[in-house]
C-alpha cells in the first residue's frame, strides 16, 4: 500500500517537506488551520542568515540578563506576570549558557543553516518562486571596532564554521551603507548570504509549487491523534478524520501539546518576535544589515524595509506590548536618520524556542509522527534543509548527517 503522510503546519518548514515528499513520489496532505505562509513564517527578518548558528546562551548570559532587562534601551522584554510560568523553562536555558554548551550547540546548528542559500535554491529551482530568493551580502553593523572586539567569541565559532567577515572602519562603512548614521563606524561583512523579498508570499508561492506537484492542502485545526498499538493511523481534526500512516508535526511552538498526546516532553517557550515595515522606504539599507546596538535586522523586500529583532518572553496568549515597537522605531530611526516611508505595518509573532537551542527533527519515539520544529529564530534560515531531511527519512533516504543532536526524543517522556 502507498504511504500517506499528512504534514501539520504549512509554515516554511511543512511546506519545504511536502515539496521534497512529492519529489520522492509520496502521497502527502499539508493541513494547517490558516493560509500557508500566514503564521511564525510570515513575519521573521526575511535573512537566510547562514552564520547563524551561535545561540543566545553564551557564556556570561546569566551575570547579564538582569541588566538587558533593567536597560529601557536593551531589545529584551518580559510580562512579569508570566515569570512564574517562564521560570522553569528559563532556568533550563540559562544552564546551557557556557562555554561547553556553546559549542556543542553551534556545532549542532551548523548543519541545518550553513548551506541556506543553496538549500533555498535547490528547493525553489525551476519554480516561480525562486524570484523571491535574493542573493546578498550580510552587515553586522557596529558603533566601533571596540564593540566588534566585544563580540570576538561569537566571531570566533562563526570562523569556525568558515564564515570569515570583512572589516570596514570609519568612511568606508557609509560607501557600502550609505544610509548608516555616521555613528555607526565598524561594518563586518559576510559574504554568500541572501533574503527573501517577501517571506509570507514566498511560502505562499511555494504551496502552489507543491499543489502543482500533486499535493493536497487542507484548511482544518489538528486537535488530537488516532493511534492503535502506538502507532499513527489518523488526525483528529475539526474537519474530521484523516488517515494516514505517516505524519510530520511542523506547527512550530504550537507543536507542544500534540507532543505530549504523543507521550514526549518539548520543555519549549514562545520568543515573542516583533517586527515593523516601513513601506515604500528610502534611504534604508541596502543589504540585510544587523544592526549591534539594537540588536535588529533591517533588510530590504518588495514591501519595503522590513526591521525585526525585539524579543519578549510573555507567552502565547497576550497580545503585543506597545514598548517593544517604541523602541524598535527609536533603533531604527538612530541606524538610518535619513529614513523616509510611507505606511508603517506592525507584527508580533511567536518563534519556537527549545530550552536547548536545538530544533527537533526525527521520528516522536516509535509513533509514526516525525517532528519539525524548534528553530528559533532561525526558521526560515533551516526550514528547506530541516524539510528535505524530514522528507528524506520518511522516504527511505539516507540523511548524511548525525541526527542525534536533534532527536525529539532527547528531553524524555512526558511525566
Amino acid at each position: 500500500m502507498a504511504q500517506r503522510v499528512i504534514i501539520i503546519g504549512a509554515g516554511i518548514v511543512g511546506v519545504s517537506a511536502g515539496i521534497w515528499l512529492r519529489r520522492y513520489g509520496v502521497d502527502v496532505t499539508l493541513v494547517d488551520r490558516a493560509a500557508p505562509g500566514q503564521g511564525t513564517s510570515y513575519g521573521n527578518a526575511g535573512v537566510l542568515a547562514a552564520c547563524s548558528m551561535v545561540p543566545v546562551t553564551a557564556p556570561g548570559l546569566i551575570s547579564k540578563a538582569p541588566g538587558f532587562l533593567a536597560n529601557p534601551d536593551f531589545p529584551l522584554f518580559l510580562r512579569w506576570a508570566y515569570l512564574p510560568k517562564l521560570a522553569p523553562w528559563l532556568m533550563r536555558y540559562l544552564r546551557h549558557a557556557n562555554d561547553a554548551d556553546t559549542r556543542r550547540i553551534a556545532v549542532g546548528l551548523t548543519p541545518i543553516v550553513a548551506d541556506a542559500v543553496e538549500q533555498h535554491k535547490s528547493l525553489t529551482d525551476g519554480t516561480a518562486a525562486a524570484a523571491w530568493v535574493q542573493d546578498s551580502d550580510y552587515h553586522f553593523a557596529y558603533r566601533s571596532r571596540v564593540d566588534f572586539d566585544a563580540d570576538a567569541y561569537t566571531w570566533a565559532l562563526r570562523r569556525e564554521a568558515g564564515f570569515v567577515p570583512q572589516l570596514r572602519e570609519g568612511a568606508e562603512v557609509q560607501a557600502v551603507e550609505p544610509n548608516l548614521s555616521s555613528a555607526i563606524g565598524c561594518l563586518a561583512t559576510v559574504k554568500d548570504h541572501g533574503f527573501i523579498r517577501d517571506p509570507g508570499g514566498y511560502v505562499a508561492a511555494l504551496a502552489k509549487v507543491f499543489a502543482q506537484l500533486g499535493g493536497q492542502i487542507r484548511t482544518a485545526e489538528v486537535v488530537d491523534v488516532d493511534l492503535q498499538g502506538g502507532r499513527i493511523t489518523g488526525l483528529i481534526t475539526t474537519q474530521g478524520v484523516m488517515p494516514c500512516d505517516t505524519a510530520v508535526l511542523a506547527s512550530g511552538v504550537w507543536s507542544a501539546p500534540l507532543m505530549k498526546k504523543l507521550g514526549a516532553t518539548v520543555p519549549m517557550e514562545s520568543e515573542r518576535g516583533y517586527h515593523i515595515v516601513f513601506e515604500d522606504a528610502e534611504n534604508a539599507a541596502i543589504a540585510p544589515t544587523m544592526v549591534a546596538s539594537g540588536k535588529f535586522v533591517a533588510t530590504p523586500m518588495a514591501a519595503g524595509l522590513r526591521c525585526a529583532g525585539v524579543v519578549e518572553f510573555g507567552g502565547l496568549k497576550a497580545g503585543p506590548s506597545k514598548a517593544p515597537f517604541t523602541l524598535l522605531r527609536r533603533q531604527v530611526r538612530e541606524a538610518f536618520p535619513a529614513l523616509t516611508h510611507g505606511r508603517e505595518v506592525e507584527w508580533m509573532g511567536h518563534r519556537p524556542a527549545p530550552a536547548d537551542s536545538l530544533p527537533l527533527i526525527g521520528e516522536i519515539g516509535q509513533t509514526g509522527v516525525l517532528s519539525a520544529f524548534g528553530h528559533h529564530h532561525i526558521g526560515l534560515t533551516g526550514g528547506p534543509k530541516t524539510g528535505r531531511l524530514v522528507a528524506g527519512i520518511i522516504a527511505g533516504r539516507d540523511p548524511n548527517m548525525d541526527m542525534r543532536p536533534y532527536s525529539p526524543n532527547r528531553f524524555g517522556a512526558r511525566k
